[in-house]
């Protein structure tokens, strides 16, 4: 079966072909229901399929999640799906005596209404501090200081609002400026990458999801799939846990020694907060975790940021024309998912590989 045959051209589409993967693969799904429909009036669910041991009786878990950032679903819903359809990953899922938890659009209103964040805004992936104690949230000077000129007042933006960038980037450099912008800030709701202020849906649901299924594992691995960095075609192993030497060396024994880290500064990502795999340690404080967010690059970097720029912008004005809407939205899908069937074909073959040498890992003695 082609590669391309496994993604889809609507979040509908996706969550369709994925039932249907579920389905044909003797599994069960457990829908977890948005409260909001979606862009065509569709009902959005984070889905939730399992294979192998139930909670409770399975010692290790393989999670492979798709759409934390809304719009990247398009790639991680083809990869679950692919995954789903074959029946050598089916026996190498037995053999190794592994459960699999498929979590199916984390994020299903930014997927459906291809927008990178969640319904309130929030990039799901800066979500997760621990706002129930009311701790001071994480400041980022280098936002504050472009923020009128990230989401600016018009689009395009005027020739004023590029040279503030222009600015930072020749005093901090390239990656202060991308540290600045995407490390994660909770002062502007509108703005890019805001973690915000209080638990969002996916949030809330994702730990519930976990706290069921992580039951009884002494040993998760989590594959996490996203898009919007690095070259393009090519997946990037970013180990996604904390600070850890031991844990980052179980992961470079697992994938190799190309897994990189926001930590050393080897990864295409800045160093980022509220980041989402700190619910595993909430929800499973006994198990041993080993993850990475496997990220496969798209367009340059400059092309997603400008994408996601126009599509704040454009939801702070809905007023906008028509014909400027569509292009913001067909850019910043573009940006997130290369729909040719050669990038689709390198991203199944990477995402098998990473999925089987997971649960490799996972067979080993710990």
């Amino acid at each position: 079966m082609s590669a391309a045959l496994h993604f889809s051209q609507s979040y509908a589409e996706a969550r369709e072909k994925f039932l249907a993967a579920v389905e044909a693969a003797g599994l069960d799904n457990e829908p977890h229901w948005h409260p909001l429909l979606g862009r065509d009036g569709e009902r959005l669910a984070m889905d939730v399929a399992r294979q192998g041991a139930a909670p409770g009786e399975a010692s290790k878990l393989l999670i492979l999640s798709s759409a934390c950032h809304g719009v990247e679903g398009y790639c991680g819903s083809g990869v679950q799906i692919a995954l789903l359809r074959d029946p050598s990953w089916h026996a190498a899922v037995k053999a190794a005596g592994v459960a699999v938890l498929y979590i199916h659009a984390l994020n299903p209103h930014g997927f459906s209404f291809w927008r990178r964040v969640t319904q309130e805004g929030v990039d799901l992936n800066r979500n997760f501090l621990d706002f129930q104690h009311h701790q001071a949230l994480p400041a980022n000077p280098g936002y504050d200081e472009i923020a009128a000129a990230v989401v600016p007042a018009h689009w395009p933006p005027s020739e004023a609002d590029e040279a503030v960038l222009k600015d930072y980037a020749a005093r901090h450099g390239e990656r202060g400026l991308q540290a600045a912008m995407s490390g994660g800030q909770y002062a502007y709701e509108q703005g890019l990458f805001y973690g915000g202020r209080a638990p969002t849906w996916s949030n809330v649901t994702l730990r519930h999801v976990l706290e069921e299924q992580g039951r009884g594992a002494q040993d998760i691995a989590w594959i996490d799939l996203h898009t919007g960095l690095g070259p393009s075609g090519l997946g990037e192993l970013i180990w996604a846990g904390r600070d850890d030497a031991a844990a980052i060396a179980r992961a470079r024994q697992w994938w190799g020694q190309k897994v990189t880290s926001i930590y050393d500064g080897s990864s295409t990502s800045a160093l980022l907060q509220g980041l989402m795999w700190g619910a595993i340690f909430d929800a499973c404080p006994e198990a041993r975790y080993t993850g990475v967010a496997l990220e496969y690059g798209t367009v340059p970097w400059s092309e997603v940021t400008q994408s996601l720029r126009g599509d704040h912008w454009l939801e702070a004005h809905p007023e906008a024309p028509a014909e400027l809407a569509a292009q913001i939205k067909q850019r910043i899908r573009d940006a997130f998912y290369v729909d040719t069937d050669e990038w689709k074909q390198r991203i199944v073959e990477q995402a098998q590989e990473t999925a089987r040498q997971a649960l490799r890992g996972l067979g080993s003695p710990a």
